[in-house]
């Protein structure tokens, strides 16, 4: 059994998806911009809240950083105020983290989410949970796939490389555990299809998760 679990958060955790496009759209809408479907969002998210912005501009803008900035900054102040309306934990996964607590085994969120949102939502949905490190998106620190957030976590944790786990969703993740040394479970429930997950150890299910968790 590990001693250590690594979440990502949007997309594994909890479904973020449209929340953070309604928010985008939002930013497009104040400029007369093309506005995306939610579920186009898919492909843009886990890289980074400019990222994200940045992929939803029109072409014509996505290199003028004045109006990304500018856009990323209405999306921010909107999304902020807006965080949790359609947002909500993957079912069973309130659950899980309880009984892995319980368990006594270590737990943190690793995301590229920036820090505050990723503060807010998880002491909205996973209050009881004391997790050993809560990571976003910091200024100086870099994004995932970067090891950078494994050792970090590592050593917050005081655990070996060879005891945690990371558990995410998207190919992003599962690099970010290689280069840092670990293991990865991908679950199927979130922004990236199969064949984006394609050659990793998939879980479909939370029950299949626990079962992996927690034998």
């Amino acid at each position: 059994m590990r001693k250590l679990i690594l979440w990502d958060l949007d997309g594994t955790l909890i479904d973020t998806l449209e929340d953070l496009g309604t928010a985008v759209n939002h930013a497009l809408a104040l400029r007369g911009w093309p506005l995306h479907e939610v579920p186009d969002y898919r492909r843009m998210v886990g890289h980074g809240v400019r990222n994200l912005v940045l992929q939803a501009l029109p072409p014509e803008h996505q290199a003028d950083d004045t109006a990304v900035d500018a856009a990323l900054n209405d999306f921010k102040e909107y999304y902020s105020a807006h965080i949790d309306v359609h947002t909500r934990p993957y079912p069973g996964m309130q659950q899980l983290l309880a009984d892995l607590d319980k368990a006594g085994i270590k737990m943190a969120v690793t995301s590229n989410k920036f820090q505050e949102g990723t503060d807010h939502l998880i002491r909205e949905f996973f209050p009881e949970i004391a997790f050993v490190a809560i990571l976003g998106n910091r200024p100086g620190y870099p994004l995932k796939p970067s090891p950078e957030i494994v050792e970090e976590v590592l050593a917050a944790a005081g655990i070996d490389r060879a005891d945690a786990l990371l558990v995410g969703d998207s190919p992003t993740d599962m690099r970010t555990a290689a280069n840092g040394g670990i293991d990865a479970l991908a679950v199927a429930w979130g922004y990236r299809s199969a064949e984006d997950l394609a050659g990793h150890c998939i879980v479909h299910s939370v029950d299949e998760l626990r079962a992996a968790l927690l034998p």
